[in-house]
């Protein structure tokens, strides 16, 4: 018999987990991914006007499960919806802001951990919406990073940024006028913006550089030049299938020569393959997955249920519909 489901609120999504153990939870299911034992559902996107409705589900050990929500010009309200696996039955509504904050800023640091310098200490981050913050706390938790190097179109936010960074993490935080400025010397560049053209190109990149690009989850977007990818001697993704249908940058480049020189994370982690000296630059571009939503999901029910946390759901149950009054009536 069916126990009762949990709701998970946003609050109790911070108290349960913290930064460095959603990397910790999200390389462990890249490597049950690359051992066949979980599964993503490809992402679907619906664009109307300039608002999108995303779709994204997994299966991971006993769970199953989909993120949805509706990115538009007035908001977004992301949940998780996990249920079981072998009976269907609802097991957890988690509310996502948070989760998608440490889901997508995990990914890049299990990204950056596998694939940067490891003596990277210079970051560079183009876009301060509020998926940057993550993805700052995400490189200081993976490498010994000492300066931050911001740059945003708009000079306010650039210094809203450096001062919310400086305050949450302590760092140098340089103000930069221009993508060229905050990309010379860093060994890390996350890129995550909603540019709608390439905004950074191969000559304004280090050579060593690992480069993140999680900001164009759309083909209407796009972050960087083709000539990056001229340069790449590592190209991964979170998610292949996900990346073939919604990349602008990466369709460009391999829709008409082949995928072959793009790689899963997970199998990249299997592997063992780290960055070695003969890299010149290396590539990361995140799109989103639901195995990576999947692997915080589980974990946070499971500490939910340990700490007692969360609002208790009872199982759906079932109403026959009423159907009589669909019956055609009698012509005259």
């Amino acid at each position: 018999m069916s126990t009762d489901a949990v709701w998970i609120s946003e609050a109790e999504v911070v108290q349960l987990m913290d930064l460095k153990e959603a990397i910790v939870a999200l390389e462990a299911a890249l490597r049950e991914e690359a051992r066949g034992d979980a599964q993503n559902m490809t992402k679907t996107l619906l664009q109307y006007g300039k608002n999108n409705l995303h779709a994204i589900g997994a299966k991971l050990g006993s769970l199953v499960g989909t993120k949805t929500w509706a990115h538009t010009q007035g908001g977004t309200c992301p949940l998780l919806l996990l249920w079981s696996a072998e009976d269907g039955s609802l097991v957890a509504v988690i509310e996502a802001f948070a989760l998608g904050n440490l889901r997508t800023g995990g990914i890049s640091g299990v990204a950056a951990d596998w694939m940067a310098k490891k003596d990277a200490r210079v970051m560079a981050i183009a876009g301060t919406g509020k998926q940057a913050l993550a993805q700052v706390g995400t490189m200081l938790a993976v490498r010994p990073i000492e300066r931050l190097q911001i740059y945003s179109p708009r000079a306010e936010s650039r210094e809203e940024f450096a001062k919310k960074a400086r305050e949450e993490f302590g760092l140098e935080a340089a103000i930069c006028a221009s993508a060229r400025e905050a990309c010379k010397g860093a060994h890390i560049v996350t890129l995550v913006s909603r540019a709608a053209q390439s905004f950074v190109s191969s000559d304004m990149l280090d050579k060593g550089a690992h480069l993140n690009a999680v900001g164009a989850i759309a083909p209407d977007r796009e972050e960087f030049a083709q000539d990056v990818f001229d340069r790449a001697t590592c190209v991964a993704v979170d998610n292949l299938p996900g990346v073939q249908q919604l990349s602008r940058e990466f369709i460009t480049r391999y829709a008409s020569r082949g995928w072959d020189g793009v790689e899963p994370l997970s199998k990249l982690v299997a592997s063992g393959r780290r960055r070695s000296e003969t890299d010149d630059l290396s590539l990361f571009k995140a799109m989103g997955m639901g195995v990576s939503d999947l692997a915080l999901g589980a974990e946070l029910v499971r500490r939910a249920k340990d700490r007692g946390f969360g609002r208790v759901l009872p199982q759906p149950k079932k109403a026959k519909p009423r159907l009589a009054g669909s019956r055609a009536r009698n012509p005259v």
